[in-house]
């Protein structure tokens, strides 16, 4: 069993000697030339106006937010779906309970005012 341990200890080794040496060795041989117009802000290739620095509302987030855990959701819906006909009992009431916290979920949602879009 420590065999084992070893193996992925090794490995984990190897892998952040590789990627600590990646990242070193594009330090040492990027290209050096400052430039000011570098460190300015790129906005779709157009000259930034006002300030960079503004705050987003939390809803734009939590619809977001909202919108990826139910995109996922589905997800894992499409195999079952897929293979209704060859899973037993168990897996469609599994399926239907899933079902359910989506729509559990989705009233919660509904009701907090995060799907109107201000």
């Amino acid at each position: 069993m420590l065999e084992q341990f070893t193996f992925i200890g090794v490995f984990l080794l190897v892998t952040l000697f590789i990627s600590c040496a990646m990242v070193g060795l594009s330090w040492v041989l990027r290209p050096k030339r400052p430039d000011p117009r570098k460190s300015e802000i790129y906005e779709c290739g157009l000259e930034p106006h006002g300030t960079p620095w503004f705050q987003f509302k939390a809803q734009y987030y939590i619809f977001a937010l909202v919108f990826l855990v139910f995109d996922v959701e589905a997800v894992f819906l499409f195999p079952w779906a897929k293979a209704y006909s060859l899973i037993p009992l168990y897996a469609v009431i599994e399926g239907v309970l899933f079902i359910l916290l989506l729509a559990v979920a989705l009233i919660y949602v509904w009701r907090k005012g995060l799907l109107e879009w201000m």
